[in-house]
């Protein structure tokens, strides 16, 4: 039986000596794993590289691992393969996707927006707000809403209960909305700081500890490029 879909592959691994195992969020935003066979070979290593747009051809047959072949397919990597933040994030984003749901579960919309905010990002200068919103919308899909749209009036966020408040306390932090208003144009410190903090105890506290994982590397990798640039 075979299966065709578009996706963006998010993780590969050496399966055997010439061939590799591959992870893709598909457009019917699920994550698919498999084997390529033959996948180290330099034709096909060439394309299988993570954060690729391909067209994926899924086989099954008995009970032996889904078989994969892939095609490139728009939009190309190589308009930014120049740019180590839009590659860095690429990885980052990847890394985080692979976290967020597990094989033969469906969540609705993260392929839609995993790919609005790549196309984005590949065509513009300015960026950033895009991925920081990004990763509040990846918490809202995977159950973890912060509906930062509906509570400007309040200017705390608990980050115990998850909660907005509006009187501070030891539990809060500002939250920080101007980074994440499309109005702002000077991105500061402190917010970027804030919003990291904010994702990742949401992500690590009531997502990733019921799975005994970690932040990925990759993640700490671009939150330090992006730090560095804007300190």
């Amino acid at each position: 039986m075979q299966n065709k879909f578009k996706g963006i592959l998010i993780y590969t691994k050496i399966y055997k000596e010439n061939d590799l195992l591959i992870k893709f969020l598909s457009d019917s935003d699920e994550i698919i794993s498999g084997i390529v066979y033959g996948g180290l070979s330099r034709k096909k290593r060439s394309i299988l590289q993570v954060g690729f747009y391909l067209n994926f051809e899924v086989t099954s047959k008995n009970n032996r691992p889904l078989s994969i072949s892939a095609e490139l397919s728009q939009p190309l990597i190589s308009s930014i393969i120049n740019d180590r933040y839009k590659l860095n994030c690429i990885l980052c984003i990847t890394s985080l996707i692979n976290l967020s749901i597990i094989e033969g579960q469906k969540v609705r919309d993260i392929y839609k927006i995993s790919n609005n905010f790549m196309l984005t990002m590949y065509k513009n200068r300015n960026w950033i707000k895009d991925f920081f919103i990004f990763l509040f919308k990846l918490l809202k899909i995977i159950g973890y809403e912060i509906d930062f749209s509906n509570d400007k009036k309040s200017k705390y966020f608990d980050l115990e209960n998850l909660e907005f408040k509006e009187k501070s306390s030891t539990k809060t932090v500002e939250f920080p909305y101007d980074i994440l208003s499309k109005n702002t144009k000077n991105i500061q410190f402190s917010s970027i700081n804030l919003v990291f903090k904010i994702f990742e105890l949401v992500f690590t506290k009531y997502h990733l500890s019921n799975f005994n994982l970690r932040l990925p590397n990759q993640y700490h990798l671009f939150k330090k490029l992006i730090i560095e640039r804007i300190r």
